[in-house]
């Protein structure tokens, strides 16, 4: 297998991950070492049950502080600082490291995977700057001595050898390389469990097939692996040989929008009268987005979740005669589903609505008992107010309510204040 193996492309891939990002951007911004320094980021300093969003390699190690541990549970140290989440910063600095990373290379070897993490394509560049080990060196080193931010590269043949020996290999090694040659030794003894694409229930599944290590899954025969988990099970297996054949060079193709959706998960759990201003406030954010793109759609999907004490939830559609990307009709639609789906012993802790089956909104069809231009025009003139004076600029009544989202989110990125 390996020598098939050495017949697929070839290619320099580097992925790059900056370390305890939020956390070395807060250290960086205060003056701190983010290497020695602790300092914990959190989401709301006033809600002790807030999550640590991200906590220095010193404070971790020290006192075992993880990324998903709560404010509430950091240890009364006077050698920590604690932070709010600034999440307009730390996309800036995510802009940046992107346009230090494209003067290496073109935006085309550039895929952004996360806010701080990203794979390059580096090919061609030997005669430049040597070969793809002195590239990561160079990257690395730059953006130390430019922005005080360290990082974890792998180097891979491609993408997804690139991604696993960066997760496995160079969080502490700072580079590490792994070829199609490497992966029997360096990747066939880790679990499952460990390697990038495997969650936890797919690691159960494998694990009852007598699957516990990476170098198992290779030797397993493909066919059963098919049969079992479909397409996922074939890239499971040539992942297993190291094998990924997806593109290393975007061609930047724009691609067609297939919908527009808009979800939140509520601070609290939400009785089923209070649900409708929630409803109300994502239907208008789903409406501005479609109108934004000159769509209008057909089709209206309401998706509720409900608390952890119940579990469960729902998730409907309804299509009606003439596409639309106005506020009340999307939430008229929704309300409907609402009380006809709703189980009113349940509380509500999450809230989804999308509108697809999408057309261009010229071809809206006028309907002759309702005045719809005048309903679409002021939706185009509400957005042209926020688009001028912000987001909040102009709210419905139920948004200022205490059961409104958007006042509270337009403050907010990524869900966390910006």
């Amino acid at each position: 297998m390996i020598t098939e193996t050495m017949q697929l492309a070839r290619n320099d891939v580097l992925c790059i991950d900056m370390r305890s990002f939020y956390a070395s951007v807060e250290c960086v911004k205060l003056g701190l070492d983010p290497m020695t320094d602790m300092l914990a980021v959190v989401g709301d300093k006033n809600r002790s049950g807030s999550i640590i969003l991200a906590a220095s390699p010193a404070l971790k190690q020290k006192h075992g502080v993880k990324n998903v541990s709560r404010f509430f549970e950091l240890p009364d140290d006077p050698d920590i600082y604690i932070v709010e989440a600034k999440m307009g910063d730390y996309l800036k600095v995510s802009l940046e490291i992107t346009k230090l990373v494209n003067q290496y290379v073109p935006k085309e070897a550039i895929h952004q995977y996360s806010v701080d993490e990203l794979w390059v394509t580096v090919n061609g560049l030997e005669k430049l700057y040597g070969n793809r080990w002195n590239v990561a060196r160079m990257i690395k080193k730059e953006l130390y001595e430019t922005m005080g931010l360290t990082c974890s590269i792998g180097i891979g043949d491609n993408k997804f050898l690139a991604k696993v020996v960066m997760d496995l290999y160079a969080k502490k090694a700072g580079i590490a390389e792994c070829t199609y040659e490497d992966v029997p030794e360096k990747l066939w003894p880790v679990p499952v469990e460990d390697i990038w694409g495997i969650g936890s229930r797919m690691m159960r599944n494998l694990n009852r097939m007598g699957i516990v290590t990476l170098g198992q899954l290779a030797n397993f025969p493909a066919e059963r692996l098919k049969k079992r988990f479909g397409i996922m099970g074939e890239q499971l297996y040539w992942h297993a040989w190291g094998v990924d054949l997806s593109p290393v060079i975007s061609n930047f193709q724009k691609q067609e929008q297939k919908g527009f959706g808009h979800g939140i998960t509520l601070l609290r759990d939400y009785h089923g009268d209070e649900v409708f201003a929630s409803i109300l406030d994502l239907c208008e954010e789903v409406c501005r987005r479609a109108r934004t793109a000159r769509k209008s759609g057909r089709t209206i999907h309401l998706g509720i979740g409900y608390s952890q004490e119940t579990g469960g939830g729902f998730n409907r559609s309804r299509s009606i005669d003439l596409p639309t990307n106005t506020t009340m009709e999307i939430y008229n639609v929704c309300m409907q589903l609402f009380n006809e789906f709703y189980d009113r012993e349940s509380k509500v802790r999450r809230v989804f609505v999308t509108l697809d089956n999408l057309y261009e909104d010229e071809e809206t069809q006028l309907d002759l008992f309702e005045d719809r231009t005048k309903q679409k025009d002021l939706g185009y003139v509400m957005d042209k107010i926020r688009d001028k004076y912000g987001s909040a600029s102009l709210l419905r009544a139920t948004s200022f309510t205490e059961i409104g989202i958007t006042l509270e989110r337009s403050q907010k990125i990524g869900g966390h204040k910006a």
